[in-house]
Protein backbone atom coordinates (compact mmCIF):
# COMPACT_ATOMS: atom_id res chain seq x y z
CA UNK A 1 0.00 0.00 0.00
CA UNK A 2 3.04 2.44 0.56
CA UNK A 3 4.58 2.09 -3.38
CA UNK A 4 4.03 4.93 -5.67
CA UNK A 5 1.56 4.13 -8.16
CA UNK A 6 0.32 6.67 -11.27
CA UNK A 7 -3.60 7.23 -11.13
CA UNK A 8 -5.06 7.44 -14.59
CA UNK A 9 -8.13 9.92 -14.51
CA UNK A 10 -10.75 10.09 -17.21
CA UNK A 11 -11.90 6.38 -17.87
CA UNK A 12 -11.91 3.85 -15.42
CA UNK A 13 -13.76 4.61 -12.17
CA UNK A 14 -11.47 5.93 -9.39
CA UNK A 15 -11.70 4.14 -5.69
CA UNK A 16 -11.47 5.26 -2.20
CA UNK A 17 -7.55 3.27 -1.98
CA UNK A 18 -6.70 5.82 -4.90
CA UNK A 19 -7.79 8.81 -3.28
CA UNK A 20 -5.61 7.62 -0.14
CA UNK A 21 -3.02 6.37 -2.75
CA UNK A 22 -2.66 10.50 -3.72
CA UNK A 23 -3.33 11.87 -0.11
CA UNK A 24 -1.11 9.77 1.99
CA UNK A 25 1.43 9.05 -0.75
CA UNK A 26 1.51 11.44 -3.22
CA UNK A 27 0.73 9.03 -6.12
CA UNK A 28 0.98 11.04 -9.59
CA UNK A 29 -1.51 11.58 -11.64
CA UNK A 30 -2.37 11.17 -15.34
CA UNK A 31 -5.10 11.86 -17.73
CA UNK A 32 -6.14 8.70 -19.54
CA UNK A 33 -4.32 8.95 -23.16
CA UNK A 34 -7.57 7.85 -24.94
CA UNK A 35 -8.60 10.03 -28.31
CA UNK A 36 -11.93 9.68 -27.65
CA UNK A 37 -12.15 10.81 -24.21
CA UNK A 38 -10.07 13.49 -25.14
CA UNK A 39 -12.44 14.44 -28.20
CA UNK A 40 -15.11 14.42 -25.74
CA UNK A 41 -13.93 16.84 -23.83
CA UNK A 42 -13.19 18.60 -26.60
CA UNK A 43 -16.40 18.48 -27.91
CA UNK A 44 -18.30 19.77 -24.38
CA UNK A 45 -15.89 23.28 -24.67
CA UNK A 46 -16.88 23.43 -28.41
CA UNK A 47 -20.76 23.02 -27.94
CA UNK A 48 -20.31 26.15 -25.02
CA UNK A 49 -18.66 27.92 -27.61
CA UNK A 50 -21.37 27.67 -30.14
CA UNK A 51 -24.02 28.41 -27.76
CA UNK A 52 -22.23 31.80 -26.84
CA UNK A 53 -21.87 32.69 -30.46
CA UNK A 54 -25.54 31.98 -31.06
CA UNK A 55 -26.37 33.93 -28.20
CA UNK A 56 -27.92 31.03 -26.30
CA UNK A 57 -28.80 32.37 -22.63
CA UNK A 58 -26.62 29.41 -20.16
CA UNK A 59 -27.22 30.02 -16.40
CA UNK A 60 -23.85 30.90 -15.06
CA UNK A 61 -22.05 31.83 -17.88
CA UNK A 62 -24.84 34.47 -19.66
CA UNK A 63 -26.48 35.34 -16.27
CA UNK A 64 -25.22 35.62 -12.86
CA UNK A 65 -25.50 32.95 -10.35
CA UNK A 66 -27.94 31.38 -8.30
CA UNK A 67 -30.87 34.33 -7.18
CA UNK A 68 -29.12 36.13 -9.60
CA UNK A 69 -29.72 33.62 -12.41
CA UNK A 70 -32.29 36.89 -14.05
CA UNK A 71 -29.22 39.03 -14.40
CA UNK A 72 -28.22 38.85 -17.95
CA UNK A 73 -24.40 39.05 -18.59
CA UNK A 74 -23.16 41.43 -21.74
CA UNK A 75 -20.94 39.25 -24.18
CA UNK A 76 -18.76 41.29 -23.70
CA UNK A 77 -18.43 40.74 -20.10
CA UNK A 78 -19.01 36.94 -20.04
CA UNK A 79 -14.96 36.02 -19.90
CA UNK A 80 -14.57 38.21 -16.52
CA UNK A 81 -17.47 36.48 -14.53
CA UNK A 82 -15.69 33.75 -13.91
CA UNK A 83 -13.19 35.47 -12.26
CA UNK A 84 -15.79 37.77 -10.23
CA UNK A 85 -17.24 34.35 -8.85
CA UNK A 86 -14.14 33.07 -7.63
CA UNK A 87 -13.28 36.55 -5.69
CA UNK A 88 -16.26 37.01 -4.37
CA UNK A 89 -16.61 33.17 -2.82
CA UNK A 90 -13.27 34.13 -1.35
CA UNK A 91 -14.56 34.25 2.21
CA UNK A 92 -13.54 31.47 3.94
CA UNK A 93 -12.44 31.16 7.18
CA UNK A 94 -11.63 28.98 10.52
CA UNK A 95 -8.59 26.34 10.23
CA UNK A 96 -7.00 25.98 6.91
CA UNK A 97 -7.27 22.21 5.54
CA UNK A 98 -3.64 19.94 6.01
CA UNK A 99 -1.66 19.42 3.05
CA UNK A 100 -2.46 15.78 2.73
CA UNK A 101 -6.36 17.02 2.27
CA UNK A 102 -6.02 19.26 0.13
CA UNK A 103 -4.36 16.87 -2.57
CA UNK A 104 -7.43 14.66 -1.64
CA UNK A 105 -9.80 17.68 -2.35
CA UNK A 106 -8.11 18.54 -5.73
CA UNK A 107 -7.96 15.08 -6.97
CA UNK A 108 -11.41 14.56 -5.88
CA UNK A 109 -12.34 17.83 -7.83
CA UNK A 110 -10.47 16.24 -11.02
CA UNK A 111 -12.27 13.21 -10.89
CA UNK A 112 -15.23 14.64 -11.66
CA UNK A 113 -14.16 17.41 -13.97
CA UNK A 114 -12.56 14.64 -16.40
CA UNK A 115 -15.85 12.74 -16.45
CA UNK A 116 -16.80 15.09 -19.60
CA UNK A 117 -20.00 17.08 -18.28
CA UNK A 118 -18.77 20.02 -17.21
CA UNK A 119 -17.79 21.84 -20.31
CA UNK A 120 -14.24 22.38 -19.31
CA UNK A 121 -11.52 22.35 -21.65
CA UNK A 122 -8.65 20.18 -21.31
CA UNK A 123 -6.55 22.93 -20.41
CA UNK A 124 -7.91 23.21 -17.19
CA UNK A 125 -7.60 19.47 -16.50
CA UNK A 126 -4.04 19.10 -17.30
CA UNK A 127 -3.37 22.53 -14.88
CA UNK A 128 -5.18 20.53 -12.63
CA UNK A 129 -2.88 17.11 -12.37
CA UNK A 130 -0.08 19.90 -12.92
CA UNK A 131 -0.59 20.67 -9.46
CA UNK A 132 -0.93 17.25 -7.80
CA UNK A 133 2.05 16.30 -9.65
CA UNK A 134 4.04 19.52 -8.59
CA UNK A 135 2.75 19.18 -5.01
CA UNK A 136 1.94 22.43 -4.87
CA UNK A 137 -1.61 22.70 -3.13
CA UNK A 138 -3.92 25.55 -2.52
CA UNK A 139 -4.71 27.05 1.03
CA UNK A 140 -8.34 25.79 1.90
CA UNK A 141 -9.90 27.67 4.57
CA UNK A 142 -12.25 24.59 5.64
CA UNK A 143 -15.06 26.79 6.95
CA UNK A 144 -18.01 27.98 4.96
CA UNK A 145 -19.77 25.24 2.85
CA UNK A 146 -23.42 24.74 3.94
CA UNK A 147 -23.08 21.77 0.81
CA UNK A 148 -25.13 22.86 -1.83
CA UNK A 149 -24.71 24.44 -4.14
CA UNK A 150 -21.97 21.91 -3.51
CA UNK A 151 -18.52 23.40 -1.70
CA UNK A 152 -18.46 26.87 -3.71
CA UNK A 153 -16.13 29.03 -1.31
CA UNK A 154 -13.79 26.27 -0.33
CA UNK A 155 -12.99 25.09 -4.01
CA UNK A 156 -13.18 28.91 -4.84
CA UNK A 157 -9.53 29.11 -3.61
CA UNK A 158 -8.22 26.59 -6.20
CA UNK A 159 -9.98 28.44 -9.38
CA UNK A 160 -8.18 31.19 -7.57
CA UNK A 161 -4.77 29.28 -7.61
CA UNK A 162 -5.37 28.09 -11.19
CA UNK A 163 -5.59 32.40 -12.42
CA UNK A 164 -2.44 32.89 -10.04
CA UNK A 165 -4.25 34.23 -6.70
CA UNK A 166 -4.53 33.62 -3.27
CA UNK A 167 -1.65 31.35 -1.42
CA UNK A 168 -0.54 27.98 -2.29
CA UNK A 169 1.28 25.11 0.30
CA UNK A 170 4.58 23.97 -1.51
CA UNK A 171 7.62 22.08 -0.39
CA UNK A 172 6.58 22.71 3.74
CA UNK A 173 5.49 26.52 3.00
CA UNK A 174 3.03 28.91 2.59
CA UNK A 175 3.56 31.05 -0.60
CA UNK A 176 1.42 33.61 -2.78
CA UNK A 177 0.62 31.98 -5.86
CA UNK A 178 1.33 34.84 -7.75
CA UNK A 179 5.36 34.73 -6.22
CA UNK A 180 6.09 31.09 -7.15
CA UNK A 181 4.29 30.82 -10.61
CA UNK A 182 6.92 34.40 -11.03
CA UNK A 183 9.79 31.72 -9.92
CA UNK A 184 9.19 29.02 -11.70
CA UNK A 185 7.90 30.94 -15.12
CA UNK A 186 4.64 29.57 -14.92
CA UNK A 187 2.14 31.43 -16.78
CA UNK A 188 -1.47 31.32 -15.04
CA UNK A 189 -4.29 29.91 -16.28
CA UNK A 190 -7.18 31.79 -17.89
CA UNK A 191 -10.29 30.46 -16.84
CA UNK A 192 -13.27 29.82 -20.05
CA UNK A 193 -17.00 31.02 -19.39
CA UNK A 194 -18.04 28.28 -17.30
CA UNK A 195 -14.92 26.79 -15.75
CA UNK A 196 -15.24 28.91 -12.81
CA UNK A 197 -18.43 27.66 -11.77
CA UNK A 198 -17.56 24.00 -13.03
CA UNK A 199 -14.42 24.31 -10.47
CA UNK A 200 -16.71 25.50 -7.61
CA UNK A 201 -20.36 24.12 -7.54
CA UNK A 202 -19.49 20.93 -6.52
CA UNK A 203 -19.34 18.18 -3.56
CA UNK A 204 -15.69 17.88 -3.51
CA UNK A 205 -14.58 18.73 -0.67
CA UNK A 206 -16.80 16.72 1.17
CA UNK A 207 -16.18 13.70 -0.85
CA UNK A 208 -12.34 14.69 0.26
CA UNK A 209 -13.13 14.05 3.71
CA UNK A 210 -15.39 11.07 3.18
CA UNK A 211 -12.70 8.95 1.71
CA UNK A 212 -10.21 10.11 4.70
CA UNK A 213 -12.32 9.48 6.85
CA UNK A 214 -13.51 5.86 5.89
CA UNK A 215 -9.74 4.73 5.95
CA UNK A 216 -9.67 6.28 9.18
CA UNK A 217 -12.21 4.49 10.84
CA UNK A 218 -11.42 1.32 9.23
CA UNK A 219 -8.12 1.61 11.23
CA UNK A 220 -10.14 2.75 14.66
CA UNK A 221 -12.09 -0.84 13.65
CA UNK A 222 -9.79 -2.86 13.99
CA UNK A 223 -7.67 -1.70 16.71
CA UNK A 224 -10.56 -1.24 19.01
CA UNK A 225 -11.11 -5.09 18.55
CA UNK A 226 -7.05 -5.83 19.15
CA UNK A 227 -7.30 -3.11 22.43
CA UNK A 228 -10.59 -5.34 23.45
CA UNK A 229 -8.62 -8.64 22.84
CA UNK A 230 -5.88 -7.38 25.21
CA UNK A 231 -7.79 -6.06 27.62
CA UNK A 232 -10.14 -9.75 27.89
CA UNK A 233 -6.22 -10.80 28.85
CA UNK A 234 -5.82 -8.59 31.04
CA UNK A 235 -9.04 -8.31 32.96
CA UNK A 236 -9.33 -12.53 33.08
CA UNK A 237 -12.17 -11.93 31.19
CA UNK A 238 -14.63 -15.05 29.41
CA UNK A 239 -13.57 -16.14 26.46
CA UNK A 240 -16.66 -18.06 25.29
CA UNK A 241 -18.10 -14.35 24.70
CA UNK A 242 -16.53 -14.51 21.53
CA UNK A 243 -17.55 -17.97 20.25
CA UNK A 244 -17.86 -18.87 16.88
CA UNK A 245 -21.19 -21.02 16.98
CA UNK A 246 -22.68 -18.04 19.33
CA UNK A 247 -22.06 -15.99 16.59
CA UNK A 248 -22.97 -18.00 13.87
CA UNK A 249 -26.53 -17.35 15.50
CA UNK A 250 -26.67 -13.65 14.79
CA UNK A 251 -25.57 -13.33 10.83
CA UNK A 252 -24.19 -9.96 10.58
CA UNK A 253 -20.95 -10.45 9.01
CA UNK A 254 -19.41 -7.22 10.17
CA UNK A 255 -19.87 -8.64 13.59
CA UNK A 256 -18.97 -12.20 13.31
CA UNK A 257 -15.62 -10.45 11.75
CA UNK A 258 -14.83 -8.47 14.81
CA UNK A 259 -15.84 -11.46 16.81
CA UNK A 260 -13.00 -13.49 14.85
CA UNK A 261 -10.39 -10.51 15.32
CA UNK A 262 -10.92 -11.14 19.17
CA UNK A 263 -11.54 -15.18 19.48
CA UNK A 264 -8.21 -15.37 16.85
CA UNK A 265 -6.17 -12.61 18.74
CA UNK A 266 -6.65 -14.63 22.36
CA UNK A 267 -6.69 -17.66 20.93
CA UNK A 268 -3.47 -18.23 22.78
CA UNK A 269 -4.87 -17.79 25.98
CA UNK A 270 -8.44 -19.63 26.19
CA UNK A 271 -7.02 -22.31 28.29
CA UNK A 272 -6.20 -20.15 31.08
CA UNK A 273 -9.21 -17.42 30.78
CA UNK A 274 -11.73 -20.05 30.15
CA UNK A 275 -10.86 -20.84 33.85
CA UNK A 276 -12.94 -17.08 34.23
CA UNK A 277 -15.34 -17.69 37.16
CA UNK A 278 -17.36 -15.16 35.86
CA UNK A 279 -19.87 -16.88 33.70
CA UNK A 280 -20.54 -12.88 31.99
CA UNK A 281 -18.42 -10.07 31.68
CA UNK A 282 -19.15 -6.31 31.61
CA UNK A 283 -20.68 -5.26 28.21
CA UNK A 284 -18.08 -2.89 27.23
CA UNK A 285 -15.98 -6.70 26.77
CA UNK A 286 -19.12 -8.77 25.71
CA UNK A 287 -20.72 -6.55 23.21
CA UNK A 288 -17.42 -5.06 21.60
CA UNK A 289 -18.20 -7.26 18.46
CA UNK A 290 -21.75 -5.79 18.88
CA UNK A 291 -20.61 -1.94 19.18
CA UNK A 292 -17.82 -2.43 16.42
CA UNK A 293 -20.17 -4.76 14.31
CA UNK A 294 -21.81 -1.69 13.23
CA UNK A 295 -19.14 -0.02 11.06
CA UNK A 296 -17.92 -3.32 10.02
CA UNK A 297 -21.06 -4.25 8.84
CA UNK A 298 -21.71 -0.80 7.51
CA UNK A 299 -18.76 -0.49 5.12
CA UNK A 300 -20.45 -2.10 2.27
CA UNK A 301 -22.68 0.89 1.76
CA UNK A 302 -20.44 3.66 2.90
CA UNK A 303 -18.19 2.51 0.31
CA UNK A 304 -20.92 2.57 -2.08
CA UNK A 305 -22.19 6.31 -1.27
CA UNK A 306 -18.98 7.34 -1.43
CA UNK A 307 -17.26 6.14 -4.28
CA UNK A 308 -20.67 6.68 -6.32
CA UNK A 309 -20.26 10.57 -5.24
CA UNK A 310 -16.69 10.29 -6.26
CA UNK A 311 -17.47 9.16 -9.60
CA UNK A 312 -20.36 11.85 -9.90
CA UNK A 313 -20.53 14.88 -12.58
CA UNK A 314 -21.73 16.82 -9.65
CA UNK A 315 -21.69 20.43 -10.87
CA UNK A 316 -24.64 22.90 -12.31
CA UNK A 317 -25.33 22.92 -15.46
CA UNK A 318 -23.99 19.52 -17.05
CA UNK A 319 -22.95 20.34 -20.53
CA UNK A 320 -23.82 16.47 -22.68
CA UNK A 321 -21.30 16.29 -24.92
CA UNK A 322 -23.08 13.22 -26.62
CA UNK A 323 -26.67 14.69 -27.72
CA UNK A 324 -25.17 18.70 -27.01
CA UNK A 325 -27.91 19.73 -24.24
CA UNK A 326 -27.18 21.81 -21.29
CA UNK A 327 -28.47 20.07 -18.49
CA UNK A 328 -29.92 21.93 -15.56
CA UNK A 329 -30.17 20.39 -11.99
CA UNK A 330 -28.78 19.60 -8.72
CA UNK A 331 -26.53 17.63 -8.38
CA UNK A 332 -24.12 19.60 -6.84
CA UNK A 333 -26.46 18.53 -3.40
CA UNK A 334 -24.14 16.53 -1.03
CA UNK A 335 -27.06 14.65 0.83
CA UNK A 336 -25.39 11.21 0.77
CA UNK A 337 -22.20 12.64 1.74
CA UNK A 338 -24.10 14.11 4.77
CA UNK A 339 -25.89 11.23 5.72
CA UNK A 340 -23.03 8.89 5.41
CA UNK A 341 -20.67 11.23 7.81
CA UNK A 342 -23.43 11.70 10.34
CA UNK A 343 -23.88 8.10 10.64
CA UNK A 344 -19.99 7.35 10.60
CA UNK A 345 -19.35 9.52 13.38
CA UNK A 346 -21.59 8.23 15.58
CA UNK A 347 -20.49 4.69 14.29
CA UNK A 348 -16.87 5.68 15.12
CA UNK A 349 -17.89 7.74 18.59
CA UNK A 350 -19.10 4.65 19.95
CA UNK A 351 -15.89 2.67 19.31
CA UNK A 352 -14.39 5.52 21.47
CA UNK A 353 -17.19 5.24 24.63
CA UNK A 354 -16.55 1.36 24.65
CA UNK A 355 -12.63 1.86 24.94
CA UNK A 356 -13.14 4.65 27.37
CA UNK A 357 -15.51 2.13 29.54
CA UNK A 358 -13.10 -0.92 29.21
CA UNK A 359 -10.53 1.70 30.45
CA UNK A 360 -12.51 2.57 33.18
CA UNK A 361 -12.47 -1.16 34.14
CA UNK A 362 -8.58 -1.33 33.50
CA UNK A 363 -7.63 1.54 36.29
CA UNK A 364 -10.30 0.80 38.44
CA UNK A 365 -9.04 -1.83 41.61
CA UNK A 366 -12.65 -2.58 42.56
CA UNK A 367 -13.57 -4.06 39.19
CA UNK A 368 -10.00 -5.09 37.81
CA UNK A 369 -9.76 -8.75 39.37
CA UNK A 370 -6.29 -7.95 41.44
CA UNK A 371 -4.53 -5.57 39.09
CA UNK A 372 -2.69 -2.71 40.67
CA UNK A 373 -4.72 0.51 41.09
CA UNK A 374 -5.02 2.48 38.10
CA UNK A 375 -2.21 0.37 36.37
CA UNK A 376 0.59 2.00 38.26
CA UNK A 377 3.66 -0.31 37.86
CA UNK A 378 5.63 1.17 40.66
CA UNK A 379 7.12 -1.03 43.58
CA UNK A 380 5.48 -1.73 46.32
CA UNK A 381 7.60 1.01 48.37
CA UNK A 382 6.72 3.72 46.25
CA UNK A 383 3.27 2.39 45.86
CA UNK A 384 1.57 5.57 47.45
CA UNK A 385 3.24 8.04 45.43
CA UNK A 386 2.50 6.84 41.87
CA UNK A 387 -0.82 6.95 40.12
CA UNK A 388 0.23 5.86 37.06
CA UNK A 389 -3.18 5.90 34.14
CA UNK A 390 -5.50 7.65 36.79
CA UNK A 391 -5.20 11.50 34.83
CA UNK A 392 -4.78 9.31 31.61
CA UNK A 393 -8.18 7.58 32.24
CA UNK A 394 -9.65 11.48 32.98
CA UNK A 395 -8.28 12.77 29.16
CA UNK A 396 -9.98 9.81 28.35
CA UNK A 397 -13.45 10.12 29.44
CA UNK A 398 -13.35 13.92 28.51
CA UNK A 399 -11.82 12.97 24.76
CA UNK A 400 -15.14 10.36 24.39
CA UNK A 401 -17.25 13.44 25.77
CA UNK A 402 -16.36 15.77 23.24
CA UNK A 403 -16.51 12.77 20.42
CA UNK A 404 -20.27 11.78 21.86
CA UNK A 405 -21.23 15.64 21.69
CA UNK A 406 -19.95 16.11 18.22
CA UNK A 407 -22.40 13.07 16.83
CA UNK A 408 -25.44 15.21 16.59
CA UNK A 409 -26.96 15.50 12.69
CA UNK A 410 -25.44 18.41 11.05
CA UNK A 411 -27.75 17.02 7.72
CA UNK A 412 -30.82 17.96 9.89
CA UNK A 413 -30.34 21.45 10.30
CA UNK A 414 -30.64 23.20 6.54
CA UNK A 415 -30.55 26.69 6.37
CA UNK A 416 -32.14 28.96 3.46
CA UNK A 417 -29.40 31.01 1.85
CA UNK A 418 -28.41 32.62 -0.67
CA UNK A 419 -31.93 34.86 -1.33
CA UNK A 420 -33.87 31.50 -0.36
CA UNK A 421 -32.62 30.33 -4.16
CA UNK A 422 -30.28 27.79 -1.84
CA UNK A 423 -33.65 26.87 0.63
CA UNK A 424 -32.80 23.23 1.37
CA UNK A 425 -28.71 22.64 1.70
CA UNK A 426 -27.18 19.14 2.49
CA UNK A 427 -24.58 20.57 5.18
CA UNK A 428 -22.85 17.85 3.85
CA UNK A 429 -19.46 19.78 4.69
CA UNK A 430 -20.24 20.41 8.31
CA UNK A 431 -20.92 16.32 8.51
CA UNK A 432 -17.83 15.41 7.16
CA UNK A 433 -15.94 18.01 9.04
CA UNK A 434 -17.75 17.00 12.21
CA UNK A 435 -16.81 13.31 11.27
CA UNK A 436 -12.98 14.45 10.87
CA UNK A 437 -13.27 15.80 14.53
CA UNK A 438 -14.90 12.60 15.91
CA UNK A 439 -11.77 10.46 13.86
CA UNK A 440 -9.27 12.76 16.21
CA UNK A 441 -10.49 12.64 19.54
CA UNK A 442 -10.95 8.90 18.79
CA UNK A 443 -7.57 8.87 17.75
CA UNK A 444 -6.65 9.78 21.16
CA UNK A 445 -8.73 7.46 22.82
CA UNK A 446 -7.09 4.64 21.05
CA UNK A 447 -3.74 5.57 21.34
CA UNK A 448 -3.93 6.01 25.39
CA UNK A 449 -5.92 2.83 25.60
CA UNK A 450 -2.95 1.10 22.98
CA UNK A 451 -0.97 2.20 26.14
CA UNK A 452 -3.14 1.12 28.82
CA UNK A 453 -3.79 -1.98 27.65
CA UNK A 454 -0.32 -2.84 27.27
CA UNK A 455 0.47 -2.15 30.65
CA UNK A 456 -2.33 -4.25 31.92
CA UNK A 457 -1.23 -6.88 29.62
CA UNK A 458 2.05 -6.74 31.02
CA UNK A 459 1.21 -6.77 35.18
CA UNK A 460 -1.46 -9.63 34.27
CA UNK A 461 1.70 -12.01 32.96
CA UNK A 462 3.96 -10.80 35.40
CA UNK A 463 1.55 -11.44 38.21
CA UNK A 464 0.01 -15.18 37.02
CA UNK A 465 3.03 -17.28 36.54
CA UNK A 466 0.40 -20.07 34.51
CA UNK A 467 -0.35 -17.17 32.19
CA UNK A 468 3.10 -16.76 31.81
CA UNK A 469 4.05 -20.57 31.30
CA UNK A 470 1.61 -20.57 28.59
CA UNK A 471 2.93 -20.07 25.08
CA UNK A 472 3.49 -16.42 23.71
CA UNK A 473 0.84 -13.79 22.60
CA UNK A 474 -0.83 -14.78 19.27
CA UNK A 475 1.14 -13.62 15.90
CA UNK A 476 -1.82 -10.70 16.01
CA UNK A 477 -1.40 -9.20 19.57
CA UNK A 478 2.62 -9.61 19.45
CA UNK A 479 2.90 -7.33 16.24
CA UNK A 480 0.39 -4.91 17.94
CA UNK A 481 2.61 -5.23 21.05
CA UNK A 482 5.53 -4.03 19.03
CA UNK A 483 3.85 -1.56 17.19
CA UNK A 484 3.17 0.19 20.17
CA UNK A 485 6.67 0.26 21.73
CA UNK A 486 7.73 1.98 19.13
CA UNK A 487 6.72 4.88 21.30
CA UNK A 488 6.05 3.62 24.61
CA UNK A 489 7.33 2.09 27.10
CA UNK A 490 5.82 0.16 30.41
CA UNK A 491 5.21 3.22 33.09
CA UNK A 492 6.75 2.05 36.68
CA UNK A 493 6.95 6.00 38.48
CA UNK A 494 5.11 8.05 36.98
CA UNK A 495 5.77 10.47 34.32
CA UNK A 496 4.14 12.97 31.70
CA UNK A 497 2.59 11.01 28.73
CA UNK A 498 1.92 13.95 26.64
CA UNK A 499 5.01 13.22 23.68
CA UNK A 500 4.09 9.30 23.58
CA UNK A 501 0.72 10.05 23.42
CA UNK A 502 1.09 12.80 20.45
CA UNK A 503 3.44 10.31 18.72
CA UNK A 504 0.77 7.58 19.03
CA UNK A 505 -1.62 10.05 17.58
CA UNK A 506 0.30 11.43 14.03
CA UNK A 507 1.40 7.56 13.41
CA UNK A 508 -2.37 6.93 13.64
CA UNK A 509 -3.63 10.13 11.31
CA UNK A 510 -0.86 8.67 9.18
CA UNK A 511 -2.80 5.70 8.90
CA UNK A 512 0.47 3.61 10.00
CA UNK A 513 -1.12 0.96 11.71
CA UNK A 514 -3.65 0.08 8.69
CA UNK A 515 -1.00 0.42 6.03
CA UNK A 516 1.14 -1.66 8.11
CA UNK A 517 -1.62 -4.35 8.32
CA UNK A 518 -1.89 -4.56 4.17
CA UNK A 519 1.89 -4.67 3.60
CA UNK A 520 1.56 -7.42 5.64
CA UNK A 521 -1.08 -9.08 4.07
CA UNK A 522 0.17 -8.38 0.71
CA UNK A 523 3.70 -9.76 1.46
CA UNK A 524 1.97 -13.09 2.90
Amino acid sequence: MTDKKTIIVGKDQISIDDVIAVAYDNAQVQLVADDHWRQRIQRGADFLDQLLEQDGVIYGVTTGYGDSCVVSIPRHQVNELPVQLLRFHGCGLGENFDHRTARAIVFVRLVSLARGFSGVSLALLERLVWLLNQDMMPVIPSEGSVGASGDLTPLSYIAAVLIGEREVSYQGQVISTASLYQQLGVEALTLRPKEGLALMNGTAVMTALACLAYHRACQVSHLSSLITACNVIALQGNPSHFDEVLFAQKPHQGQQRVATWIREAINAEVEHTAQSSRLQDRYSLRCAPHVIGVFEDSRAWLEQMIGNELNSSNDNPLIDPDELRVLHGGHFYGGHIAQAMDSLKIMVANCAELLDRQLAQLVDDKMNHGLPRNLTGASDERLPLNHGFKAVQIAVSAWTAEALKQTVSASIFSRSTECHNQDKVSMGTIAARDCMRVLTLTDQVVAACLCASQQALQLRLAQDEQLRKQKQLSETLHVLKLWVEQSFQLVIEDRPLQATLQELVQRLADLQWLRNEADQIHSR
